[in-house]
């Protein structure tokens, strides 16, 4: 059974949770396309180009618990506008969402571009004032040191660039269906994006 879910947002709107949530449900596969960029972002502070950093990426970089700081999501970010670096990134998407037993893929550009026949396309958002909050949490929780100002001012720049950029931009596809988790819980989002993959199973 091969049934893809697509799920995109801009960051901090709550679809890495969603999404894991929604895969574990339904017991299918799923992959943090956001991570593939982190990974290129990674590699490239550490010195890699970021063309040859995505053509070599191995699913081990994937693992790295320091892709989750913020200077890895701002080299993300940065390399993510590259062209050459998004086209080697796509096939392994690609192939990862056709798999056998179903697939939830969680990015930006996954039911526009990498899965533009997706058989359910979610595009989760919210505030950015609500988002911003959110990551502050986050990373104080971390025992990162910053004000939620810093972060709300980095969430709209980071908007910005996602949307305006040349190469895949940050939209919601014409057929997906929009969640709005401003004023939703956790399982409250969760629980509805489920009743929305579960209808388009049926």
């Amino acid at each position: 059974m091969i049934f893809t879910v697509a799920i995109d947002g801009p960051a901090a709107a709550g679809k890495g949770t969603i999404s894991k949530a929604v895969a574990a449900h339904f017991g299918f596969a799923h992959l943090d396309t956001g991570l593939l960029y982190r990974a290129v972002g990674a590699r490239v502070l550490g010195g890699d180009g970021p063309v040859e950093a995505a053509r070599s990426l191995d699913p081990v970089d994937l693992e790295d618990d320091a892709l989750r700081t913020a200077a890895v999501a701002q080299a993300a970010s940065e390399v993510a506008v590259i062209p050459e670096v998004r086209a080697a990134l796509v096939t392994f998407q690609q192939a990862f969402a056709r798999r056998e037993g179903g697939a939830v893929l969680d990015g930006r550009d996954i039911g526009t571009v990498i899965c533009p026949e997706a058989e359910a396309k979610l595009f989760v958002t919210a505030s950015p004032e609500s988002r911003a909050l959110r990551r502050h949490r986050e990373m104080v929780a971390k025992g990162e040191e910053i004000s939620l100002e810093t972060v709300l001012a980095d969430v709209k720049a980071r908007d910005a660039r996602d949307s305006s950029r040349a190469t895949a931009p940050l939209v919601a596809a014409a057929d997906a269906v929009i969640l709005d988790t401003s004023d939703l819980s956790i399982a409250a989002a969760v629980a509805e994006a489920i009743a929305l993959v579960a209808a388009r199973r049926r």
